[in-house]
């Protein structure tokens, strides 16, 4: 599986496709596995491209001493694209909001639109309980691996306190193995995800980094789930409201992870807006 050189260290990604590029991003204690259900779903002619950032779930660790915090993890994934020469980038954010200060930082010069399903935003860091939780076991000594251990268990899993309030239907077993394997097995693997953890979410700050969107001048597509309580509903019809070239569909019946509630649903519409575009840009 492919890897490219940061100034971080080594990052992992899978691809399909060719095409214009689409990088899915993907939230704390998961990887690029999160998008499996619907990359088969979404319409060729595209380069899909799924990173493994450094959220507790990646297999490589980064070098000692990177810059973890948000304005760190935003370079990062601003790094990347450069790295692989992408432009004109689609952008689809999940769970993990931070990406969307891109903007805020003025690292969006190579995102040419959004996809925003539900994600941290506005002053939701850390999000609902999982969010609280996660925060909670960076901060307690063996907190991370305990919670690790703890996903691996389907009834605890199914906590709202863990996963229960992420998916509206459970997880598999093997899914959520992978996701936890990384950092079980080494230690340097959760001091990434400490680094991130502990770096502080200071809500004036991040409510003003995603008002900042108002000056992203692309389509956007905010998928929303009109279920659940960790990513608020209402954040969706703001998030859409802010962004000048916005539209909201509100995805039924799902939680957080609506890619994995609701696969055929996600990618109908991330279809739609995708082919949407390209047929506007070739007119």
């Amino acid at each position: 599986m492919p890897t490219v050189e940061l100034a971080a260290g080594r990052m992992h990604y899978v691809e399909h496709g060719e095409g214009p590029p689409v990088v899915l991003l993907h939230g704390l204690l998961m990887n690029h596995t999160v998008w499996d259900r619907i990359i088969g779903l979404l319409p060729p002619g595209f380069r899909y491209i799924r990173p493994d950032l450094p959220l507790g779930a990646h297999p490589i660790p980064l070098e000692p001493g990177t810059d973890l915090s948000m304005r760190g993890l935003n370079r990062l994934v601003a790094d990347f694209l450069a790295a692989l020469d992408l432009d004109d980038v689609v952008l689809v954010h999940s769970d993990w909001g931070g990406a969307l200060f891109l903007t805020a930082y003025g690292l969006d010069d190579r995102v040419g639109r959004l996809v925003a399903l539900p994600c941290e935003a506005f002053d939701n860091f850390p999000p609902g309980l999982p969010g609280k939780m996660a925060t909670a076991a960076c901060r307690i000594p063996g907190g991370v691996s305990l919670a690790l251990r703890q996903l691996r268990i389907r009834w605890l899993r199914r906590s709202p306190l863990l996963f229960g309030w992420m998916a509206r239907y459970p997880l598999p077993d093997d899914l959520v193995r992978g996701w936890t394997e990384p950092g079980l097995r080494d230690e340097r693997i959760r001091r990434d995800l400490l680094a991130y953890g502990r770096s502080g979410f200071p809500a004036n700050e991040l409510i003003a980094h995603t008002e900042a969107l108002r000056g992203f001048r692309g389509d956007a597509l905010i998928l929303w789930s009109a279920a659940g309580k960790v990513m608020p509903r209402d954040h969706g019809r703001r998030l859409a409201e802010l962004i000048p070239a916005a539209r909201l569909v509100e995805i039924p019946d799902a939680y957080v992870l609506s890619m994995l509630d609701q696969p055929e649903a996600v990618a109908s519409a991330m279809s739609e807006f995708l082919l949407t575009d390209r047929a506007g840009r070739l007119e």
